[in-house]
């Protein structure tokens, strides 16, 4: 946990105690140390944030005490507007509305002043035809989520029909298109599939046999050689 999240996490604490909650109960929650909490609980009180108590007795937080609402600039406001507009226009219809209520979510804990801000946004995204797929991106990112392999029917630039089962890592998102980058067990390599031209496909049961983080790493680690070999070929 990054230090400015723990920091949120042990005023949220302080917030729920009915009373003086030691520093060791508050580290239990967290996962660290004393010391680490006396640290924090210092840093919190030099910022200003009513923590009444000492070491060995307890904190409590002031009644009172609200978190500011959250700052945003006119600037950080436009680049998440945009961001979401794209992905309401070219994102599937589970991610456009999940775009649709983040931006609702941030307008209503956004400053007054800048509310209007994302009713009357000043950038915007033209609209584009979605691709056609047989097998919709909501169901290839949860497969990405719970690590499950992909069986698929798979038509290339050629016109040629492969059945392949792959390891789904990630899922591009481009403005007419949507590319998978995945472990093809027939290539035993890694592979990219444009959603467009899977014929048929199917999410199995089966479970990718490598933890994601290590497959992802791997594939960024090929990806990067390979940028390199075509950079050093100019």
């Amino acid at each position: 946990m990054r230090r400015g999240d723990r920091l949120f996490e042990i005023i949220e604490i302080l917030r729920r105690a009915k009373g003086p909650i030691s520093a060791q109960s508050i580290g239990d929650e967290l996962g660290v140390t004393k010391r680490t909490v006396y640290r924090d609980i210092a840093a919190l009180i030099g910022q200003g944030v009513p923590i009444n108590g000492e070491a060995g007795v307890g904190y409590v937080l002031e009644p009172g005490f609200h978190m500011p609402p959250l700052m945003l600039t006119p600037d950080e406001i436009e680049a998440v507007t945009l961001g979401m507009l794209w992905v309401q226009t070219r994102g599937e219809p589970e991610l456009a509305l999940a775009a649709e209520k983040l931006i609702t979510k941030l307008e209503a804990v956004a400053p007054d002043k800048y509310r209007t801000s994302f009713l009357q946004p000043t950038v915007s995204v033209a609209p584009v035809d979605q691709p056609q797929e047989v097998l919709g991106s909501a169901a290839i990112r949860l497969a990405i989520r719970r690590r499950k392999k992909i069986a698929l029917t798979y038509c290339d630039n050629s016109g040629q029909r492969t059945l392949r089962v792959i390891w789904p890592i990630l899922l591009g998102y481009r403005d007419t298109s949507r590319i998978i980058a995945a472990w093809c067990e027939m290539r035993e390599g890694f592979r990219y599939f444009r959603t467009e031209r899977i014929i048929e496909a199917e999410v199995l049961d089966d479970s990718i046999p490598q933890r994601m983080d290590l497959l992802r790493a791997e594939w960024r680690r090929e990806t990067d050689a390979e940028r390199k070999r075509y950079e050093d070929g100019l």
